[in-house]
């Protein structure tokens, strides 16, 4: 049967291709890589100076060491990294080219020593050490300027991070080739496929036969990517059954439970392959070989599980899922011949095509914490989670004797409560002039008015003050008697007639000390002519009063804080459902999108430094209106004069460049576990969970090696400005990149002309396949066109380019059809090499938009249709 072309499916796919140079280039170039490093570093003001002078001390880098010592240049270069130098400070990233990788990581560990030396000693330090501002003593400039101990972990961390990423960047080499591929599939017929069931009839026999046919899928594997993508797209309108879209789903179930490569621009998968020596390639290269393989293994798992979900039966077998009965009855009409009913199923054949059709260098970068942005959602639920956990008691620890009179106000502001004044002390001054004294020796009393002491108090001071006059005319040696009834308070004295006392201490019989209700007091007077006398009573809650008034106010606060503490709770659980939410109900698309803008960023910013600002703050100051919400640039801000724009577009010519230079459709990136991160983070970030499961390994992921493909035209631009930090300049001749470059560009020149960009259109025209023929015959050099003359012109296009002779031959070129004279004979414009195919014929290649066909095999897959045939040949019977 013919193929249906209309009904052709297509499944982007990618070989990627790591090499092995043979001369090691990572002590020199790789120049805004270390300058990335350097800025990675996030040096302290006064950092370079300690770390010289550990460097001069230093036995276990004797090279480096030397190096560094003699090299005030390099030094001058390092210090203008420290601190937070504006982007003009910096120095050229050239400036690093012939500084061997070694030397720079050498610093760095340094760096990450004295950091560790110091954030040691800031912990370890007692805190009789502290100097006046706080600060403890350490080995570092940068410890001294601050005692803040999470600034010192940051360092440290950002020492670990940027030493290990530089590590794994200038370890092993950098360069690489992708190979662009894509499986076709085109339905290619329909045939008889195995034996269902058969049914023997006797002469006169009659019966009853119930077929039933079902559809059992797994959901994993029918919700493909192209439809949460796409919204239903091309394929997802098709049959579950059919194998291109069983292809995509057992690529994406592959990708579940394997962390290999996920590539951004919408590619099905890669192969990956071994490193290898750079050499030119073929059809039947390794990657070739390994690509087919990993073609094959996919698209036979496709159609296994094809075959797994579509059953039929002949039996009353009851199956869960969509099933369709249909009954029948069958007679055999023959009286003395038996007869017999073959079912078969009907499968459709597959031309499964796998095409190669382009060629790019690609350039590995490995960044750390790739999903480090994104964490940040998880870190604020972490943070609320914490705060949930907490009990009640853990939060609200106040005792009783947390309370006094000094506390209260600050506690009932602290919980929002309301809480009572303490009790007040209170003051009673009673009496007056004594009546009734004279110049006679009698006794005399006075007492007092009753002092009510109110309920919940008693008296705590009681202070008399009184002034006594002495009878003159009688024999009382000038003596007067005072006494306070009840207390030990007597005075009889000649000399003294004024008294200020406390009579409440125990020279005084603690005087009415702790007496509550109605008090009266009575004094005693003999030998005084006059008297007055004041009593002051100092009163005070009692100790069971007191206590009450620390309960009501515990309890005032405990009430407070129990009424925020569930509120808070209500609030938390808000939070973080609605945070539980932000993070899983986002659609698959956002998702790789967002993962694709982060691997972006972290690229540029690792080749640019954490430093790059992707908005400087010259710029930020020039925006007015709101900022937080992205809407305050107009373009007709007051400050975006000449002078502003050229602020502006400061980093313009490399951010341009990077972007122009990379196919950020068909960046590969390959995620590291999270050990691969800082230690300290290991507990956190392997706990983190997604409904996603590829997002789940981004946010998990340590560190992620980032496969950039350079775009065609632009292999040497790249690599000079990755090795010079120049996008201006070229290699020098001799450097084995630019060997690489330009022999990767010239084998996609030679073998893959006129081909569409990667990733075609779903809804493009069928693909042609390449004309191939061969030349027996004998051509020079010309300058003029040559007509050569070949098997077959059929399919020869004017106009069209054409591969004269193998790439082995070393005499490969190409050219362009001018004329096609006959079935046997085309003209081409000029060649550059002579050609000789009399001894063995060379070929002559019309290439397709397809690209190189690399491999070719049929699957088949079952369809709804059902054969019969009466008493078939057993010999043809699958």
């Amino acid at each position: 049967m013919p193929e249906i072309e209309s009904a052709r499916r297509r499944i982007p796919k990618l070989t990627y291709v790591p090499l092995k140079v043979d001369t090691a280039t990572s002590e020199t170039g790789a120049s805004v890589v270390k300058f990335g490093y350097m800025r990675n570093l996030a040096l302290q003001l006064g950092e370079v100076d300690v770390a010289r002078k550990q460097f001069s001390s230093s036995v276990g880098r004797q090279k480096q060491a030397s190096l560094l010592s003699t090299s005030s240049a390099l030094w001058r270069t390092l210090k203008k990294f420290e601190g937070t130098p504006m982007p003009s400070e910096l120095p050229h990233p050239g400036a690093f080219a012939k500084i061997p990788t070694a030397t720079l990581l050498a610093f760095g560990k340094v760096v990450l020593e004295l950091r560790q030396q110091a954030l040691s000693q800031m912990k370890n330090a007692p805190p009789s050490t502290l100097a006046s501002d706080g600060a403890r003593p350490t080995v570092t400039p940068m410890a001294l300027d601050s005692a803040n101990i999470g600034k010192a972990m940051n360092a440290v961390n950002s020492g670990i991070i940027a030493n290990k990423s530089f590590e794994a960047n200038v370890s092993a080499t950098p360069i690489g080739m992708l190979n662009l591929e894509r499986l076709e599939m085109t339905p290619a017929g329909i045939e008889r496929g195995e034996l269902l069931a058969t049914i023997p009839l006797a002469p006169k026999e009659e019966t009853a036969v119930v077929q039933k046919e079902w559809s059992v899928t797994t959901k994993e594997f029918t919700s493909i990517v192209t439809d949460s993508l796409e919204n239903y797209s091309e394929t997802g309108v098709t049959e579950n059954t059919e194998l291109a879209q069983s292809t995509n789903s057992q690529i994406q179930h592959s990708n579940q439970f394997n962390i290999n490569a996920t590539v951004s621009g919408g590619c099905g998968f890669v192969t990956g392959t071994v490193t290898t020596a750079f050499g030119t390639q073929d059809s039947s290269s390794a990657s070739a070989a390994e690509s087919r393989k990993h073609a094959v293994q996919t698209t036979r798992k496709a159609s296994s599980r094809v075959k797994q979900e579509h059953k039929m039966s002949i039996s009353t077998t009851t199956v869960t899922g969509t099933s369709e009965t249909t009954t029948r009855t069958l007679v055999n009409p023959s009286d003395t011949n038996s007869m017999r009913i073959d079912y078969f199923s009907m499968m459709r054949k597959w031309r499964v095509r796998l095409y190669r059709y382009g060629l790019r260098m690609t350039y590995d970068v490995a960044i750390p914490e790739p999903g480090g942005t994104l964490r940040e959602a998880y870190k604020l639920l972490d943070d609320l989670q914490k705060q949930l956990a907490l009990s009640f008691n853990d939060v609200f620890k106040v005792t009783y004797g947390d309370i006094n009179e000094q506390s209260y106000l600050q506690l009932g502001s602290d919980y929002g409560a309301q809480v009572p004044p303490p009790p007040t002390e209170q003051v009673v001054v009673v009496g007056g002039p004594v009546p009734g004294l004279g110049d006679d020796d009698i006794w005399h009393f006075y007492q007092t008015p009753p002092v009510s002491v109110p309920d919940g108090y008693w008296i705590t001071d009681v202070y008399v003050n009184a002034m006594v006059g002495i009878a003159p005319n009688h024999n009382h040696d000038g003596n007067h008697h005072f006494v306070v009834i009840g207390s030990r308070y007597d005075k009889t004295d000649q000399n003294n007639w004024g008294y200020n006392d406390d009579l409440t201490v125990p020279q005084y019989g603690n005087f009415m000390q702790h007496f509550t209700g109605s008090q009266a007091i009575s004094c005693f007077f003999q030998w005084a002519n006059s008297a007055l006398v004041q009593f002051t009573i100092k009163m005070n809650a009692t100790a069971a009063t007191y206590e009450q008034w620390i309960a009501t106010v515990w309890n005032a606060l405990y009430n407070a804080a129990q009424n925020t503490f569930y509120a808070k709770q209500q609030t938390l659980n808000a939070q973080i459902q609605a945070l539980q939410d932000q993070i899983s109900g986002v659609d698959t698309l956002t998702l790789r999108r967002e993962e694709s803008d982060e691997i972006m960023k972290g690229v540029l910013r690792w080749l640019l430094g954490t430093g790059f600002d992707f908005m400087p703050p010259n710029v930020v100051n020039l925006f007015g209106g709101d900022l937080t919400h992205g809407v305050s640039f107009t373009g007709n801000e007051p400050g975006l004069d000449s002078t502003g724009w050229t602020t502006m577009f400061n980093y313009e010519e490399m951010v341009k460049f990077i972007n122009e230079a990379i196919e950020w459709e068909n960046v590969i990136y390959f995620l590291y576990s999270y050990f691969w991160d800082v230690p300290e983070s290991w507990d956190f970030i392997r706990q983190i969970k997604h409904p996603d499961s590829t997002r789940q390994a981004f946010l998990r992921a340590g560190s992620a090696r980032i496969v950039l493909t350079v775009r065609k035209g632009y292999e040497q631009a790249w690599m000079s400005f990755v090795e010079l930090g120049d996008f201006g300049q070229i290699l020098p001749p001799g450097h084995p990149y630019m060997t690489i470059a330009q022999e990767i560009q010239a084998y996609d020149d030679k073998n893959y002309p006129g081909i569409p960009p990667a990733n075609p259109g779903r809804t493009s025209a069928g693909l042609a396949d390449a004309v191939v023929t061969a030349s027996a015959a004998k051509v020079s050099a010309n300058a003029g066109p040559v007509t050569l003359v070949v098997d077959s012109s059929v399919g020869m296009v004017v106009g069209n380019q054409v591969i004269i002779d193998t790439l082995e031959s070393g005499l490969q070129e190409v050219q362009k059809i001018t004329a096609v004279p006959d079935p046997t004979h085309i003209t081409v414009q000029p060649l550059t090499n002579a050609h000789n195919g009399t001894s063995m014929e060379f070929p002559v290649i019309q290439p397709g938009e397809s690209g190189v066909l690399i491999g070719e095999w049929y699957e088949y897959t079952p369809t709804s249709g059902t054969d019969i045939a009466v008493t078939s040949n057993l010999a043809t019977i699958a």
